[in-house]
């Protein structure tokens, strides 16, 4: 896990907590720093890097504040299916998902009761369905129509 304020702050200003088995590499600030100094690329990737996290950052405000239930769970399950395609091989739209109802209703800011309604007209409409750690989406169309912030 990076973030991009690492480099900037002697602190982070939150904490993490895996769900799954990690691997952790870790570089100190100021090697970072003279690293960026001795190298434009490292400039540039690190530039794209905090670009990124600060649209990401920008899209999920976004959907927080004037997206619908329905809407920012399935923003959130685009989000991290697309993180998880990229380290994970995925077959018949069956994600590995260790998410609980509580962390996904910490993250896009509903109860769980509210996040498990909403699971559960997932289920009923055949969009998606998240049980025993599996996220299995049965209808992607639907899912980035709903999941889309434009």
């Amino acid at each position: 896990l990076f973030s991009a304020t690492s480099i900037f702050a002697e602190r982070s200003h939150f904490s993490v907590k895996a769900l799954t088995a990690i691997q952790v590499s870790a570089m100190k600030r100021k090697e970072v720093q003279s690293r960026a100094a001795a190298d434009p690329a490292v400039v540039a990737a690190l530039g794209d890097f905090c670009h990124t996290t600060a649209k990401a950052a920008d899209n999920m405000m976004a959907a927080l504040g004037q997206c619908s239930a329905e809407e920012r769970i399935s923003y959130l399950f685009l989000h991290l299916m697309k993180r998880i395609s990229a380290v994970s091989v995925i077959r018949d739209d069956r994600y590995p998902f260790p998410l609980r109802q509580q962390h996904i209703a910490d993250a896009v800011g509903l109860t769980s009761v509210h996040v498990s309604r909403t699971l559960g007209a997932f289920r009923e409409r055949r969009i998606a369905e998240l049980s025993n750690g599996v996220l299995q989406i049965f209808n992607m169309v639907e899912l980035q129509r709903l999941g889309t912030i434009s």
